[in-house]
């Protein structure tokens, strides 16, 4: 039996119902994570179908291929704004449907190894990959405060970013942060109440998605899928479906579908998770799906 935990993907039930899927269709899903949205989408395509998932995270591939053992499936260790040369390789000239999950898994969330999570008390890394690229405490140890407070008020919208990264700057000669419990222990000490409502209900939450979208460059990847890559890979009368979990990416997602006269819009207000759901699955809490149907020329 697999170490892992049980992954739900989230609103399984509406994703598969905006991509439309029928047998003999071509599938992208850019952020396989362990496979359970795609294991349920492989399924749907038949033996004529095929199933490219991409990841950044490795540990998340390997999950993913216990899942999908199919010889219709190929498993990149990639981002999805590589996939128009990573198709390309594969002598793939367009894929049927898109699939983008956003969000972190259960799985990445509990490692104590990755510094995703509040409980985990590891070391402070955040990478998706953890062979690219600085970690989340290598940032914090050479940014100076006025690039601290730039991310943390950009990518957390953090009403407390400047006295945090004032915080952060004057401590770290005497104690860098290694841990998430650092991180979140010097927050505490500020006083950042975090934020408003049930989805920040810990101080430090605005800061672990700052830093989490620095280090992995998150943004700049959905700006760059949606404004470069998706109009070379999909094909025409082609879906994509999103699913975000926070504003910034929701904003992106939005202005791109109704910014551009080649996309139909197949979701005027973006679809959120039931509270049936909710209650099954906590991580679904602020998830929202959008799609879109590439036009006809």
């Amino acid at each position: 039996m697999s170490s892992h935990s049980v992954h739900v993907p989230v609103m399984y039930r509406e994703v598969l119902q905006h991509l439309q899927l029928c047998e003999g269709l071509v599938v992208m899903d850019g952020t396989v994570g362990a496979g359970g949205h795609s294991q349920l989408i492989r399924k749907q395509l038949g033996d004529s179908g095929r199933l490219i998932g991409f990841d950044r995270d490795p540990m998340m591939l390997s999950f993913a291929a216990e899942k999908l053992p199919e010889s219709n499936v190929t498993l990149v260790h990639s981002s999805y704004v590589d996939a128009e040369r990573v198709l390309s390789e594969l002598g793939v000239s367009g894929v049927d449907r898109v699939l983008l999950d956003l969000g972190l898994s259960s799985d990445q969330l509990s490692d104590r190894q990755r510094g995703f999570g509040f409980d985990a008390g590891g070391p402070l890394d955040m990478r998706f990959d953890i062979r690219h690229g600085r970690s989340a405490a290598e940032f914090l140890r050479t940014a100076d405060e006025s690039e601290i407070t730039d991310v943390l008020t950009r990518f957390g919208e953090e009403p407390h970013a400047r006295q945090i990264a004032r915080q952060i700057c004057r401590s770290r000669g005497q104690q860098p942060l290694e841990t998430s419990e650092d991180l979140q222990e010097l927050v505490r000490s500020v006083g950042s109440v975090g934020g408003r409502g049930s989805s920040f209900r810990n101080p430090a939450t605005r800061v672990f998605q700052a830093l989490r979208i620095a280090v992995n460059h998150e943004l700049d990847h959905v700006e760059q899928m949606f404004t470069d890559v998706l109009p070379r890979i999909l094909n025409p009368g082609g879906i994509v479906v999103v699913l975000t979990f926070h504003s910034l990416e929701d904003r992106i997602v939005k202005s791109a579908f109704k910014g551009s006269p080649e996309w139909q819009v197949l979701t005027k207000t973006p679809i959120e998770a039931t509270p049936a759901e909710i209650r099954l699955n906590p991580r679904s809490r602020s998830a929202k799906l959008r799609a879109a149907k590439r036009k006809l020329p």
